[in-house]
This record gives C-alpha cells, structure tokens and sequence, in this order.
C-alpha cells in the first residue's frame, strides 16, 4: 500500500487480500465498530440463553405457589432462598417466571417472522415477476387482510379454536405477511427489467432459474431488514395479547400475563409489573439497534464505509 498525496492505492496483491475477505467476518467487524448495534446483540444474546437454559438458570419451579411467602419484596430472604426479584400475588418466584416468559417472547416473535418472511417473499416475487392478474389477485389479497381489524381477528378465532402458543403464531404471520410482500414486490418489478434479466431471459432461462438464480438474492437483503426491524413489534405483539387474555394460556408464564396479573398490585407491589415491563422494553430495544445496524450494512445507499 502506498500513498499519493491525499490518496492511499493498494497494491493488485492487497486488493486481491481485501476482495476475499468473507463476509462473515466482514460482518462481525462491522457489529464490533458499532457500540449501539453490540449493546443490542448483547441484550438480545442475554435473553436468548435465558430462553434456552431456563431449566438450569431459573432458581426454582416458575408455577410453584406458597401463601407464606406472597408479594415479597426484592432481595427478600426466606424458605432457605433469595427472591433476587421478589414473589408475585401468588407466592411465585419473579426471576423463574421471568426467565420462562423470555421463552414465549422469542418463539412467537422468531416463528411469526420466519413464517411471515417466507410467505410474503414467495407471494411478493410471484406478483411482482409475473405481473398481470396475478399481481392483481394478490394485491387484493393484501389489501383484504389489512382491511381486517386484527383484534376481532384475534378474539373470533381464539373464541372457536382455543388459546394456544401456535395458534398466536399464526395469527400473527397472517397479518404480518403483507408487509414483506408490498416490499418485495416492489424490488422485483425493478428487478425483471434489469439488464442480466433480460439478457438471461433471451438465452432461454426458464421462469424458475431467473426467480432462484437473479430475482431471489436481489430481495433477500431487505426481507432480512423488514424481519429484524420487525422482531420487536411482534414481541410487543405478544405481550399485548397477553395481558388481554388472548395469548398462551395459564399457568405458562408470559411477559404480557405477568404484567396483566400485576396490574391490580401496582400501588402495593410495584416489582411485579415492573420487572417484566423493563424485560420487554430491553428485548425490543436490543431487536431494533440490531435492526437498525442491519439495515445500514445490508442498503447499499445507506452504508457509509
């Protein structure tokens, strides 16, 4: 590497180097320059083993009632433990039951974006590549669902179905879908008329190899930015059905449930709303620092180095 005035050239050797790089690694170098983008993946990291080892973090059974110990305060010693961050009306261990909420939290808020994403990606490539009246039906489709209050939605199936963990997946996805598929349907009617579109469309490609081999890699980078930035609102979706009543059933302990359960013991026991209420705002503020670096490094007209 030399330099010319203001100007640093590299070598062919070192540019060679630079060019092979992989992207991986390229990439843990762009989160490690990016402090807001590290606190989030710690934040994130930090739930993530909580959900994961919840049978091996969580100091005792997270259903296990006791009126000999009910709506303790924090750092309260008693039954040969320490409630690091008191009991419940109940008697229940917080700190547990907050640990298996992170568990709830991460799989509807994982399951509905992968579900969402796939969905949405396949219909907004079909609409936007073949045009016509498919891009018709199924932009009417998407207008069908966002006409649709998603609350009455909600009550009118877990009414007839029943509460269940997967039944708010579905839910959601369904709902959450039509956001990628505007998205990708956009970037692919930019992208059908590209040059090596054209170019590889005249030398025979079918319609299968120009959607897997061209149009696919194009949208990938923003239906990853759509779910990461997304992550967080699903998570606060939950949460929200829950403390209606509408999310996973009792006695499985969800952020959304703690705080409904808390709520009428705000003024006499303020740890029980609160604790869960700050594990949701960290999870979703950890989501969109990573959504947000993702989207600088993965738009190229945002990436300033």
């Amino acid at each position: 590497m030399r330099h010319e005035g203001d100007e640093i050239l590299m070598t062919a050797e070192e540019f060679q180097h630079f060019d092979e790089t992989p992207w991986w690694r390229r990439l843990a170098r762009s989160l490690l320059a990016t402090k807001s983008a590290m606190a989030g993946a710690v934040i994130l990291l930090i739930v993530l083993i909580a959900a994961v080892f919840a049978p091996l973090l969580a100091p005792l059974d997270p259903t296990a009632q006791s009126l000999t110990r009910v709506m303790k305060p924090p750092m309260w010693e008693g039954e040969g433990h320490i409630f690091l961050l008191g009991t419940d009306h109940l008697g229940r261990d917080l700190l547990s039951r907050l640990i298996y909420g992170a568990r709830v939290s991460l799989i509807v808020g994982l399951s509905a974006t992968l579900m969402a994403g796939s969905i949405g990606l396949i219909l907004g490539m079909m609409a936007g590549y073949f045009g016509g009246r498919v891009d018709y039906l199924l932009m009417r489709l998407v207008d069908f669902v966002l006409s649709f209050p998603f609350i009455l939605l909600a009550l009118a199936t877990i009414a007839i179905l029943g509460p269940s963990l997967w039944l708010i997946v579905a839910l959601i996805s369904f709902r959450q879908w039509t956001v990628y598929a505007r998205v990708v349907r956009g970037n692919v009617l930019s992208i059908r008329e590209q040059e090596f579109v054209i170019a590889s469309r005249a030398v025979g490609g079918s319609d299968l190899r120009l959607i897997f081999r061209h149009v696919l890699p194009n949208v990938l980078a923003p239906v990853i930015i759509i779910g990461s930035l997304y992550l967080g609102r699903l998570i606060v979706i939950e949460a929200g059905l829950s403390f209606l009543g509408l999310g996973v059933p009792p006695p499985t302990p969800t952020w959304g449930g703690l705080l409904a359960e808390g709520r009428s013991y705000l003024y006499v026991s303020w740890w029980i709303v609160t604790f869960p209420g700050l594990a949701i705002t960290l999870t979703v503020l950890g989501a969109n620092l990573v959504g947000d670096w993702l989207r600088d490094v993965l738009d190229p007209r945002l990436r300033t180095r």
